[in-house]
């Protein structure tokens, strides 16, 4: 929720597997969320980042690779070429 100054006010925001789009619970220790920074071509962090999170489930099915390799490259970080 929102105040009327824009600021969030919620005491928790759910996060979202983003290999599924199922809903992680807050009791989900074995989630990931892992951040990427950006980097210029001289290999300097720009300060901007991609975050990418996947649940406690997917990672007991061992499923947690592959989407991360497919979340990879949909975010255009991993390419599949030789």
């Amino acid at each position: 929720m929102q105040s009327e100054d824009k600021r969030v006010v919620d005491l928790y925001i759910p996060r979202k597997c983003e290999a599924t789009n199922k809903l992680i619970h807050p009791k989900d220790h074995a989630s990931v969320h892992i951040n990427i920074a950006d980097v210029d071509e001289n290999g300097v962090i720009t300060g901007t980042s991609q975050s990418i999170t996947i649940g406690g489930y997917m990672r007991r099915r061992g499923y947690a690779d592959c989407a991360l390799n497919r979340l990879f490259h949909d975010k255009g970080l991993l390419s599949f070429n030789k």
